[in-house]
């Protein structure tokens, strides 16, 4: 009898730290066999090392994140491909305004870094020892047997926007970058082991920043998943064949866990997909072909040219990973809001971004909002489409008008209307997939 009940002790003791492990959202997924499997943090969450003061409620900390929204669509409709120089003044304090973070690690051995995740950039960079303006976080070179630095003649610094080279080519690469519409950067090109969950990365090519700049830099750096050369996923195609996904998790929940996985292996067997269009003015973008908005079962009316994609302009609509809440130019946006006001009963206020607010006492069922793409249709779900006030009953329509300016030609696809969706880019096939998934 004490034979079975140690058994049972023992067995109930296992099942036990199986069950913690399991559910310990601080904790990255395994790797996958052909691809590795990353937890996406938000800033917020309690696995963030940047702590900053829990929000009183996720409106509000929606309402605050959509503050920076303005500049990032600008910065995001000014890209283009020439190179360009940014000035670097020193000394600033560095605000976290990041999104999601992924954990990395860099040099050998590996560095920890909580690094941000978009899909709108390129270049990785982190804060290396000696940075001015940065964090007390950074990557110490020094320590990595691994780390070399780059010169003005390697192939991968002319690849590199912002560069600045001695007409000679001879020296170190330097460059130069402007960020999130008010920040810049001045780093120098670097390369070093990137380890991805069990996936070590030889010979990355990154940034090592030097200086900083403005208030949106991210304190440990960013992973940029854009379409660039030297972008993540453009320097792993041997090992992930131009292929990942991400799962981006509710502002809602408490642990924000969601996942990248990069590679084909556990990527969905069935999704819908839209094809994925090239800007050779804007390459490192993300644009796919939006036809039309509904709300309800209603098609908004809009003229036939108005969401045409455009190299020449940049004009068209952009997927991004780190835009809070989607913005469509303004007569696109006046049409969809306007015909989702008319379904609605009672005064409509505004909040901050958001101009389009009412009384859920008055109008508990709002309709949904359907965005139709080239092969497929998604409808966002109410938590997709609404943020709700916890202290009163009120509700705004998350989404809102870009920036009305000379560059105010691109729509926006943010992470509001991503979250709990499965976002697969298939640059081999040159497509983009979406699916409903719960990513908490």
């Amino acid at each position: 009898m004490t034979h079975r009940v140690m058994a049972l002790s023992t067995i109930f003791l296992f099942l036990l730290i199986s069950t913690s492990n399991a559910i310990d959202p601080c904790t990255s997924p395994p790797s996958q066999s052909d691809g590795s499997d990353l937890s996406i943090l938000h800033i917020y969450s309690p696995c963030s090392p940047f702590s900053p003061p829990r929000p009183t409620s996720w409106f509000n900390t929606v309402l605050n994140m959509a503050t920076k929204d303005p500049n990032r669509v600008t910065y995001l409709s000014s890209l283009v491909s020439q190179k360009t120089s940014v000035p670097i003044a020193s000394g600033q304090q560095i605000l976290q305004t990041a999104n999601y973070v992924l954990r990395v690690k860099l040099g050998t051995p590996g560095q920890l870094m909580f690094m941000v995740l978009d899909t709108s950039s390129d270049t990785a960079w982190v804060p290396c020892s000696g940075c001015t303006g940065c964090s007390s976080t950074v990557f110490t070179p020094t320590t990595s047997s691994t780390y070399q630095s780059l010169d003005c003649n390697e192939q991968r610094c002319t690849q590199v926007r912002g560069q600045s080279c001695p007409a000679t080519a001879l020296g170190p690469c330097f460059f130069n970058q402007s960020y999130g519409g008010d920040s810049s950067i001045s780093a120098s090109l670097v390369q070093d082991s990137l380890r991805l969950a069990l996936d070590i990365v030889p010979n990355y090519a990154f940034g090592c920043i030097n200086a900083v700049a403005g208030g949106s830099i991210p304190k440990q750096g960013l992973l940029g998943l854009g379409r660039g050369s030297l972008s993540l996923i453009s320097q792993t195609v041997p090992l992930y064949n131009g292929i990942f996904s991400y799962c981006l998790p509710s502002f809602k929940s408490y642990y924000f866990s969601g996942s990248l996985r990069l590679g084909a292996a556990s990527q969905p067997k069935i999704i819908k997909t839209t094809p994925l269009l090239q800007n050779p003015h804007r390459p490192s973008l993300y644009y796919v072909n939006l036809t039309g908005i509904s709300v309800g079962k209603k098609l908004v009316a809009l003229p036939i040219d108005i969401l045409t994609f455009n190299p020449s302009t940049g004009a068209g609509t952009i997927i991004d990973s780190g835009t809070v809440i989607t913005r469509f130019i303004e007569p696109v946006y006046a049409a969809v809001r306007d015909e989702f006001r008319s379904r609605m009963n009672g005064t409509i206020t505004s909040l901050g971004a958001f101009d389009t607010c009412f009384d859920t006492e008055v109008n508990p069922a709002a309709p949904l909002v359907t965005l139709h793409f080239s092969g497929m249709d998604v409808v966002l779900p109410v938590e997709n489409t609404l943020i709700h006030s916890s202290a009163t009953p009120l509700a705004c329509l998350a989404m809102a008008s870009a920036p009305n300016n000379v560059n105010s030609v691109l729509n926006v696809i943010a992470n509001l209307q991503q979250q709990n969706h499965r976002i697969l880019f298939d640059l081999v096939n040159s497509r983009l997939g979406i699916a409903r998934e719960n990513c908490n």
